[in-house]
């Protein structure tokens, strides 16, 4: 058992410190930005709450740290109450945010300084990841506090690699994100073109989801795309921020995106449609309307 803060309980983050105090058996002190958020969790897990991130971090092991960008990282972590003016020496800081490499490397830094060790670690897999305890964890930093950070990291992970140095871990995720944007819309084009064409969808899907064309997205969104439901998982704001993420780090690395650059503007005209909450397979709603 360690002793573990989590800071920001969103729809990730809520469910990722439950499996801290009910799988893992941690002892979990947590902090949100509304606090009413917090005490619920509490009223729900058990543990403890904390008023400010500097008071959650203090005395622990580790502290998790899962907000929305770049922005709102630094300041949980920076802060003059933030995560940093509470650790102690020899803790990990294990970060779970979509980033930037750049704030990775820089907490990274900071944290050498100041006598304890920081992880980048963000997730795939979802909300419904988070809740089953099943997500995908991409981690750049050292080895060494990585195999700590591992086994409590365990509670709410399938699978958790460490890719490098730091940075590492969000630029994976990075990958990840064209990856499945690359996807998404390939898979909204055959299905819009199958409908077209008068095709049995269930026929159809029955047959080339045994063959190269299968995906996860494939086997788990094709009913709801069709259906014109987009109410299942990562939200067309988020992808627009992590794609904008990729796009910039391409630009610092001399990569080529194209189809990611597409897709995001694609994404920016499911949003003029009022889908920014929609899901991201919401990108055939763009090609029937």
């Amino acid at each position: 058992m360690a002793k573990v803060a989590f800071v920001g309980l969103g729809v990730m983050g809520y469910p990722m410190a439950g499996h801290l105090k009910n799988k893992g058996g941690h002892e979990v002190t947590v902090f949100n930005r509304t606090a009413a958020k917090a005490e619920k969790w509490v009223g729900q897990y058990g543990g403890k709450s904390a008023p400010t991130p500097k008071q959650a971090a203090e005395s622990q092991d580790l502290v998790m740290i899962c907000v929305g960008n770049d922005n709102d990282l630094r300041e949980v972590t920076l802060g003059k109450d933030g995560v940093y003016a509470g650790v102690r020496k020899g803790a990990i800081v294990v970060d779970h945010t979509t980033a930037s490499a750049e704030i990775a490397r820089e907490l990274y830094a900071d944290a050498k300084k100041r006598g304890f060790d920081f992880i980048d670690a963000p997730v795939s897999g979802g909300q419904a990841g988070a809740e089953n305890g099943a997500l995908t964890v991409m981690c750049g930093g050292d080895g060494g506090p990585f195999a700590q950070a591992e086994k409590v990291i365990a509670a709410y992970a399938r699978a958790c690699n460490l890719l490098g140095t730091p940075g590492s871990g969000q630029l994976a995720k990075m990958v990840n994100q064209i990856c499945i944007a690359g996807l998404v819309q390939g898979l909204a084009e055959g299905l819009h073109f199958a409908m077209k064409a008068g095709l049995d969808i269930e026929k159809l899907i029955a047959t080339i989801s045994k063959g190269a064309a299968q995906s996860w997205q494939m086997e788990n969104r094709y009913k709801t795309m069709v259906a014109g439901k987009f109410d299942f998982g990562f939200a067309v704001d988020w992808m627009r921020k992590d794609l904008g993420i990729c796009l910039a780090e391409a630009r610092r690395n001399g990569a080529h995106l194209p189809a990611s650059a597409l897709i995001d503007q694609f994404y920016s005209e499911i949003q003029k449609m009022g889908g920014k909450r929609w899901d991201t397979s919401s990108l055939i709603a763009l090609l029937n309307r």
